[in-house]
């Protein structure tokens, strides 16, 4: 009798962790993005591309479980914004934001990252889906502050000049406005961004 009570707690236990592994990895496509988390050496070249430090404000776009707001307060002791719009990884942030060391400076926001204004940000940071980052643009365009540093894992944004691109990691770094003032028109001529 016991071994088929041990049975079946072991069946559901199996069956709710399947479940939260299921949602944890596919039902966050309902949110517009699917999990895959930035490898560790992204990472460190993001955070060193874009040259990050104490006087930085970091915004880190789909910050999933955190690889880089942690690092980014941690190492570089950067105030960093988190930007999760999906539930469960939000929640995980913050557990490991109210568990760990720095979590002063680290802000978590949920929700939308078209609905921030990104004014404050002086990096962005970001492995976003190549929509997603054509959607970024515009956005980028019209808030962030002169000097600012985007960088990107993966999915560069198309229509703007990388200073750096490193083919190991994938990763793309921009400054603004020079990444648009450097990329060359239709035409040939360069644009020049009104900023």
């Amino acid at each position: 009798m016991i071994s088929d009570d041990l049975t079946f707690y072991l069946a559901i236990g199996l069956f709710v962790l399947a479940v939260a592994i299921a949602y944890f990895v596919f039902a966050s496509f309902l949110f517009g993005a699917g999990y895959e988390p930035t490898p560790r050496r992204a990472v460190e070249t993001m955070l060193r591309f874009a040259e990050v430090g104490p006087t930085d404000t970091v915004y880190d776009l789909g910050a999933g479980t955190g690889a880089i707001v942690f690092r980014a307060a941690r190492t570089y002791r950067a105030r960093v914004v988190g930007v999760e719009v999906e539930p469960l990884r939000y929640l995980i942030l913050k557990l490991r934001r109210s568990l760990g060391p720095f979590a002063d400076r680290i802000t978590l926001r949920w929700g939308n990252l078209f609905d921030l204004t990104f004014r404050d940000a002086t990096v962005i940071t970001a492995f976003l889906w190549p929509g997603a980052m054509a959607r970024l643009r515009p956005k980028l365009e019209a808030e962030l502050p002169r000097g600012a540093r985007v960088v990107s894992h993966c999915h560069p944004i198309h229509g703007w000049t990388p200073e750096q691109h490193d083919t190991d990691t994938d990763v793309y770094l921009y400054r603004w406005p020079e990444a648009v003032a450097n990329t060359p028109t239709k035409t040939g001529a360069v644009a020049h961004p009104s900023v």
